[in-house]
């Protein structure tokens, strides 16, 4: 009897050492996550034709898609994406003066610390390269540069819900920033920094 329990017992453990195994590799090296992300902008300028300051965008709440692929446990690669996000841009004294859309696709290279707990902090640094895009400033009298190239630091957590079932918070930081000139001259009128700071929160499914 004795020689059957442990039997039984080795063959139980194999077993739940094979389901834990397959658990593990069910979990795959993808990760995408949906996010709602707040867009808040620095609400910055330099001095220039206009005063220091003076010019700056509005917040916006916009969709993110971010693809993430597992190089080792604990080393990750993430791509940010979304759409081209529609700014005011703004005058102090003057209001809203016009608008303008920019494209940040972002990658970073994060480190987990605990890839096999149910709570997953995280750290992430890397580059963005925004694309601006439908400027319309002061009645087409003004106009941006056409890109930006930039740092972006992130911190996050993912919590496991389910088998491969995760909710994400997110905080990043991205550098942006822009030249505003005179269409017609081409003068400088101010140097706009975006440096959005970027809070989200949304579900990630792991294969």
């Amino acid at each position: 009897m004795r020689t059957i329990v442990v039997k039984l017992l080795v063959l139980a453990t194999a077993l739940l050492a094979s389901v834990a195994a397959q658990a593990q590799q069910a979990e795959g090296n993808w990760l995408v996550r949906v996010r709602a992300i707040d867009i808040m902008p620095d609400h910055s300028s330099d001095a220039g034709i206009t005063a220091k300051d003076a010019v700056t965008l509005n917040d916006v709440i916009a969709p993110e898609v971010d693809i993430s692929y597992f190089l080792t446990k604990n080393i990750a690669a993430e791509l940010i994406l979304t759409y081209p996000q529609q700014h005011d841009v703004n005058l102090a004294g003057a209001g809203k003066i016009g608008t303008v859309k920019h494209l940040p696709p972002t990658l970073t290279l994060q480190y987990h610390f605990l890839p096999d707990g149910q709570f997953r902090p995280y750290v992430g640094a890397g580059l963005n390269f925004t694309k601006f895009s439908s400027a319309n400033i002061a009645g087409g009298t003004m106009n941006v540069d056409s890109s930006s190239t930039g740092g972006a630091l992130q911190a996050g957590i993912d919590i496991k819900l389910g088998s491969n079932l995760y909710l994400n918070f997110d905080i990043k930081k991205i550098w942006i920033g822009t030249d505003v000139t005179l269409a017609r001259t081409g003068a400088k009128v101010t140097h706009l920094n975006l440096n959005p700071l970027l809070p989200g929160v949304g579900l990630g499914w792991r294969f």
